[in-house]
């Protein structure tokens, strides 16, 4: 077999091309590993708890709505903007089941054990349980902060968070609240409990079922953890 100039130019071409494609692909696979490695962990995390599940369904509103079901869509829209800024969630729940297990005598404390299990494990720097209020009067209304007794961490991101709700939110309570609930006692996390309105208020449940509104209060939520961590500049 006779090699000429011209085919042997072609065979040097090709192994230009092959050369420079393979030390490129090998160049992109390099840069994403280091890119995934060196991406930093989230700095901050917090724990979501969206209140009630199952047949613990919370208070209900003249429409029929769930506390349970509202809890979660606010949660999971709070989770979100978390997520975009770096910080790390996690739920106590993630659809509108409890955590009992099993229905029967005692589902309630299971719940709330269960709860306490995921937020010992996360280890986190936040608790957030979201809620909604009910109230014999209609007359009834606005966003309450509660804090955990005695943590002025949690006392202190109650009263910020309050007063962003009383900007954001119409009709917002001016002052958070001290809270003996279970969620925020059961671990050494600061944490704050939020009702987020009164389904027992006509006018604010109609607020409530819409998503619109849920992400107004998601978002002033947000705003609150952000100053909280100090992410706000």
């Amino acid at each position: 077999m006779i090699i000429t100039i011209e085919s042997l130019k072609k065979v040097l071409l090709y192994l230009l091309i092959f050369t420079i494609l393979f030390c490129g692909n090998a160049y992109m696979v390099y840069s994403n590993s280091t890119a995934l490695t060196s991406t930093p962990l989230p700095r901050f995390s917090v724990v979501i708890d969206a209140g009630h599940g199952g047949v613990d369904s919370g208070c209900v509103g003249s429409l029929g709505v769930y506390e349970r079901d509202i809890n979660l869509s606010i949660a999971k829209k709070l989770g979100g903007l978390l997520n975009t800024l770096g910080i790390a969630v996690t739920y106590t729940r993630t659809n509108e089941e409890g955590l009992y297990g099993t229905f029967a005598s005692g589902h309630k404390m299971r719940d709330m054990r269960a709860r306490e299990a995921i937020i010992e494990e996360a280890n986190a720097n936040l608790v957030v349980s979201i809620h909604l209020n009910s109230y014999t009067s209609e007359s009834a209304h606005g966003a309450q902060v509660f804090y955990k007794i005695g943590s002025d961490i949690s006392h202190e991101l109650g009263q910020e968070l309050q007063g962003l709700f009383s900007e954001q939110i119409e009709g917002s309570r001016l002052e958070s609240k001290e809270g003996d609930f279970y969620i925020l006692n059961c671990s050494s996390t600061p944490g704050i409990l939020v009702e987020c309105g009164f389904l027992s208020n006509p006018e604010e449940e109609a607020k409530l079922v819409t998503s619109e509104y849920q992400e107004k209060i998601a978002y002033t939520i947000m705003c609150g953890i952000v100053d909280y961590f100090g992410l706000s500049g």
